[in-house]
C-alpha cells in the first residue's frame, strides 16, 4: 500500500494554512536561529530536538506577543465588558500547532524548518499536553477559550496553574498504574510569570463583629501568583488571556509564629501552603470532599475575584470619574463552569459587604446579576455536597454569608408555601439529615441570574427532575446551551486532508462558520467527493495503524472497521456493553471460522480515577479480553482489540481522524452532553449510540437514519427505574448473554485467576444502575446493522458526508454566540484589531468603528 502523504505534504496543498512567503520563511528562520542561540544558548552541535522545539516554540510566540499587547490595549481603549470564565480545568493539550493554525503560520514554519533541514512532526512530539482536565468538562473550557478569542469577545479564562497535570496512564500487566504527570519539567514556553500581580488568599481564622460590621482576622495568608498564557483567535488578531495561578508561601510564613527557633523547619513548611496548587484532583463525575481541594476552589476564587475588581477599577471610565458598582453587572460577566467555583458567589458578597462598605440587598442584587452558572452532570455522587464544619474552620465568614443568603431565601420560600416544610427542606442551600452539608448547586441557582444545561435533554432533565422545584420558581432563570467543540483544533489541526478537500468543494469561510457544511449535502451523489472522502479516511486510518504497530507491537489490519471507544472509564460511560459486544463477535467467529465476517479494530482507550475500583477493574477485564482474543489463531485480522494506553488531548488528534465508528453508548439520561461525539462526527465518522446527551441534537440535525441509535429512551429507563430491572431476566433468556457472561465468571479470560472478575459479574446481577443487560440485545442487533452498511463502501461513504455535512451546530462559536447574547449581554464580533505593524492610532479608529456597530 502506498505511504500516505505526511501532514506537512497535505498542509502544502491548500491556503487556509497561510501563505508561504520568501521573506515570511526567512524571517522565521531568522528568529529561529536567534532563539537557539540566545534564549537557549546553544548552537547546532550540540542543539536537541527539545532545544528545536523550544526555539520555534519562541519564534512562534514572537508572532503573538504583539497581537496580544495590541489586543489589550484595544479593551482598555473600548472598555467592552468582561466576561470571566472561572473553570477548576482547562484541559488545553498542546499549543504550538494550535497557535500555527489560527495565525495562519503553518505553511510558513513548515517551509522554514523544512529548509532548516529538521521534521516538523518531531519537533511537535516534544511538547508535553498542558493536561489540565480529566475529561469534558475541562476540554469544553479549552474550547470555549478559543472560540471566545475567535468572537472577539473581551473573555478570560481564570483557573489554577496545576504542576502536576492528569496522571500519566500506564498499563502493566493489563492493569492501570498511574505516573505523576510533571508538565513543567523542561519549562512552558507559552506562559508568562506576572509577579506583580500576586494576591494574597486568607484561610481561617475567625469572624469579630465590629461597629463597622463582621471582620475576619487571624487568617492564614497563601499568595497566589499568575501565569498568563495566550489564547489567539482564528485569524482576527485577537490574543485573550488564560491567567492560571500558582501558590507561594509568605516570605514571613510561618516565621511570625513561636517556631523562630527552628528556622530551618519553618522555611521547609512552606511546601504546606504551596501544596494547594500541587495537583490537580482526578475525579470525573465525583465528589470527593476533601479539604485541599476545598482550598483549590476558594483559591481560584480569592485571587480571582481581586484581579476582577481591580481592573474594574482601574478601568479608563472609572479612572475618570467617581467609582460606583452599579455599573458592575454591566461590565462583568461570570461564568462558574460547574458548581467548582461556588465559592466566589459569598466571596463576592464578602468583598460588596466587608471590604467596599455596600449595603446587603444592593450586594446581592450586583453579585446575582453578575453570575450564571453551567451544571454539567446529573448523577448524584457527582454533586458537590461541603460539610459546614469544615467551611466553619477554613472559611468561618463565608459559611456566615451563605446562612445569610438561605435565611433570605428561606422566608422567600415560606412566603409562598407558607407551612409547606417539605419544599423549604428541598430548596434549602443547608441539607440537614445526617452530617450538615452546604449544597454547591442549590447556592449556584439562588446565587445567579442564568443557569444552563449543555445538551437539549440534559437542560429539560435539570428543569423538570433534579432542580424541577428552582426552575417552577424561576423558569426565566433555566436555559439550555448545547456544548460545542472547537473546528480548529477538531478539523483543520488534526485532519488537515479532510479540512483542505472541504476548502476545495466549498471554499474557507466554513472555518469560523461552520453550518456552511451543509452545503456538503450538493455532494452526497458526488463519485469523486465520495471517493475523495473514502480516501482521506483511508489515509488516516493507514497512518493510525502504522501508529498502533510501532506502539503496540500488533499488526493491525488497515481495511478492518476501526470501532473507537474512548472517554474516562465509568460505569455509566458503559465501556463493558461494549466489551460484551466483542465477546460476543468472537464468540460468533469461533463457533463458525469460515462464515463472512466485517473485519473489525476495537480500540478503547481512556483513564480510571485511581480511587475508582470498579472502573479499574473494567479496565482488567477489556486487556485480558484483547490477550485472549489477540493470541486466537483462529480469529486471524478478523477482530483486534487495543487498549489504547493514555488517551489524553494528542491522542485524540490522532485516533478522531481514522475513526470509521464511534461508540456514544451511555444509558439514556446520564451523559448530559459529551463532545466527543461531535468531534468524530465532524471527522467523517459514524455513530452507534443511545438518546441520551447531544447524541439526540446530532440524530435531529443528520436524520436519525443516518446514525446507529439502540437502546432504550430516558422514558423507558425511568418505567424500567419504577418496575424494578431485573438483569436475571436478561441473563436467562439471551443465550449470547449469558455464554458470554459465563466466559467472564469461569474464568476463560483469566484462568489464572478464574475468580478475578467476580466483582464485575456481581455488580451486572445485583447493583448496576446503568442496565447493561438491558441494552444488550439492542446494541448487538444494531452492530449487525453497521457491519452490514460497512460492506457496502459507496453507501457508508454518503452517510459520513451526511454526517459532515450536519456537524455545523456543533462548532463551539455557535454555543459561545449564545452565551454571549443570551446570558453574558455581549455582542460578537468579526472586527479585526489592527495588527501591531499598524500604528496605535489605528486601534483608536477600530474602536471608534465598534462604537457605530
Amino acid at each position: 500500500m502506498a505511504t500516505p502523504l505526511t501532514d506537512q505534504e497535505k498542509r502544502k496543498q491548500i491556503s487556509i494554512r497561510g501563505i508561504v512567503g520568501v521573506e515570511n520563511v526567512a524571517e522565521l528562520k531568522k528568529g529561529f536561529n536567534r532563539h537557539l542561540h540566545f534564549t537557549l544558548v546553544k548552537d547546532r552541535n550540540v542543539a536537541t530536538p527539545r532545544d528545536y522545539y523550544f526555539a520555534l516554540a519562541h519564534t512562534v510566540r514572537d508572532h503573538l506577543v504583539g497581537r496580544w499587547i495590541r489586543t489589550q490595549q484595544f479593551y482598555y481603549e473600548t472598555d467592552p465588558k468582561r466576561v470571566y470564565y472561572l473553570s477548576l480545568e482547562f484541559y488545553m493539550g498542546r499549543a504550538l500547532q494550535n497557535t500555527m493554525v489560527n495565525l495562519g503560520l503553518q505553511n510558513a514554519c513548515d517551509e522554514a524548518i523544512y529548509q532548516l533541514g529538521l521534521d516538523m512532526e518531531d519537533l511537535e512530539d516534544m511538547e508535553e499536553d498542558a493536561g489540565l482536565g480529566n475529561g469534558g468538562l475541562g476540554r469544553l473550557a479549552a474550547c470555549f477559550l478559543d472560540s471566545m478569542a475567535t468572537l472577539g469577545l473581551a473573555a478570560y479564562g481564570y483557573g489554577i496553574r496545576y504542576e502536576y497535570g492528569i496522571f500519566n496512564q500506564r498499563i502493566k500487566d493489563g492493569w492501570q498504574v498511574e505516573e505523576a504527570d510533571d508538565w513543567l519539567r523542561h519549562g512552558n514556553p507559552w506562559e508568562k510569570a506576572r509577579p506583580e500581580y500576586m494576591l494574597p488568599v486568607h484561610f481561617y481564622g475567625r469572624v469579630e463583629e465590629t461597629e463597622e460590621g463582621s471582620k475576619w482576622v487571624d487568617t492564614q495568608v497563601v499568595l497566589a501568583m499568575p501565569y498568563d498564557t495566550p489564547i489567539p483567535g482564528y485569524m482576527n488578531n485577537t490574543v485573550n488571556t488564560m491567567r492560571l495561578w500558582s501558590a507561594r508561601a509568605p516570605n514571613d510564613f510561618n516565621l511570625r509564629d513561636f517556631n523562630v527557633g527552628d528556622y530551618i523547619q519553618a522555611v521547609l513548611d512552606r511546601n504546606l501552603a504551596e501544596n494547594i496548587s500541587r495537583v490537580l484532583y482526578p475525579n470525573d463525575n465525583f465528589f470527593e470532599g476533601k479539604e485541599l481541594r476545598l482550598k483549590q476552589e476558594y483559591f481560584v476564587v480569592a485571587a480571582t475575584l481581586q484581579d476582577v475588581i481591580r481592573r474594574f477599577k482601574t478601568s479608563k471610565r472609572n479612572c475618570s470619574g467617581p467609582l460606583s458598582f452599579d455599573s458592575f453587572p454591566d461590565k462583568v460577566a461570570i461564568q462558574l463552569n460547574d458548581t467548582h467555583p461556588a465559592m466566589a458567589i459569598p466571596e463576592l458578597m464578602r468583598i460588596f459587604v466587608d471590604i467596599e462598605k455596600l449595603d446587603w440587598d444592593t450586594a446581592w442584587d450586583i453579585t446575582k446579576r453578575t453570575f450564571a452558572y453551567t451544571n454539567h452532570t446529573v448523577l448524584p455522587e457527582a454533586l458537590e455536597r461541603w460539610p459546614v464544619r469544615l467551611l466553619e474552620t477554613l472559611l468561618p465568614r463565608h459559611l456566615q454569608i451563605i446562612y445569610q443568603i438561605n435565611q433570605i431565601h428561606l422566608d422567600h420560600i415560606v412566603s409562598l408555601f407558607p407551612g409547606d416544610l417539605d419544599h423549604m427542606r428541598k430548596m434549602s442551600l443547608i441539607e440537614e439529615y445526617g452530617e450538615k452539608k452546604v449544597n454547591m448547586a442549590h447556592l449556584c441557582i439562588v446565587g445567579s441570574h442564568a443557569v444552563n444545561g449543555v445538551a437539549a435533554i440534559h437542560s429539560n432533565i435539570i428543569k423538570t427532575d433534579v432542580f424541577r422545584d428552582f426552575s417552577e420558581l424561576e423558569p426565566e432563570k433555566f436555559q439550555n446551551k448545547t456544548n460545542g467543540i472547537t473546528p480548529r483544533r477538531w478539523l483543520l489541526l488534526c485532519n488537515p486532508g479532510l479540512a483542505d478537500l472541504i476548502a476545495e468543494a466549498i471554499g474557507e469561510e466554513y472555518v469560523k462558520d461552520l453550518m456552511q457544511l451543509q452545503k456538503l449535502n450538493e455532494l452526497v451523489d458526488d463519485d469523486a467527493f465520495i471517493r475523495d472522502i473514502s480516501k482521506v479516511k483511508q489515509d488516516n486510518k493507514l497512518k493510525f495503524a502504522q501508529y498502533l504497530e510501532r506502539e503496540y507491537q500488533v499488526k493491525i489490519n488497515p481495511a478492518s472497521m476501526f470501532d473507537v471507544h474512548v472517554k474516562r472509564i465509568h460505569e455509566y460511560k458503559r465501556q463493558l456493553l461494549n466489551c460484551l459486544h466483542v465477546i460476543t463477535m468472537y464468540n460468533r467467529i469461533r463457533a463458525k471460522p469460515t462464515a463472512p465476517f466485517v473485519p473489525r479494530t476495537v480500540i478503547i482507550g481512556g483513564k480510571a480515577a485511581p480511587g475508582y475500583h470498579m472502573a479499574k477493574m473494567i479496565i482488567k477485564l477489556i486487556t485480558s479480553v484483547a490477550d485472549v482474543i489477540n493470541n486466537d489463531p483462529i480469529v486471524g485480522n478478523k477482530l483486534k482489540v487495543i487498549f489504547l494506553e493514555n488517551y489524553r488531548v494528542t491522542l485524540a488528534e490522532k485516533v478522531i481522524p481514522a475513526t470509521d465508528l464511534s461508540e456514544q453508548i451511555s444509558t439514556a439520561g446520564t451523559e448530559a452532553s459529551g463532545t466527543g461525539n461531535m468531534k468524530f462526527m465532524l471527522n467523517g465518522a459514524l455513530t452507534i449510540g443511545t438518546l441520551d446527551g447531544a447524541n439526540v441534537e446530532m440524530a435531529e440535525e443528520a436524520g436519525q437514519e443516518n446514525l446507529f441509535i439502540f437502546g432504550m429512551t430516558v422514558e423507558e429507563v425511568a418505567a424500567m427505574d419504577q418496575e424494578g430491572y431485573e438483569a436475571m431476566l436478561y441473563y436467562k433468556s439471551n443465550p449470547e448473554l449469558k455464554q458470554v457472561i459465563d466466559q467472564i465468571k469461569s474464568g476463560f479470560f483469566s484462568p489464572k485467576q478464574p475468580e478475578l472478575f467476580y466483582d464485575i459479574t456481581n455488580m451486572l446481577f445485583n447493583h448496576d444502575r446503568f442496565k447493561v443487560f438491558a441494552d444488550y440485545e439492542s446494541y448487538v442487533k444494531c452492530q449487525e446493522k453497521v457491519s452490514a452498511l460497512y460492506e457496502d463502501p459507496k453507501k457508508w461513504t454518503q452517510m459520513v458526508i451526511k454526517n459532515i455535512a450536519a456537524a455545523g451546530k456543533f462548532s463551539s462559536d455557535r454555543t459561545i454566540a449564545e452565551y454571549a447574547t443570551q446570558i453574558w449581554g455581549v455582542e460578537p464580533t468579526d472586527l479585526k484589531i489592527p495588527p501591531p505593524s499598524e500604528p496605535r492610532e489605528a486601534i483608536e479608529e477600530t474602536a471608534r468603528a465598534l462604537r457605530k456597530i
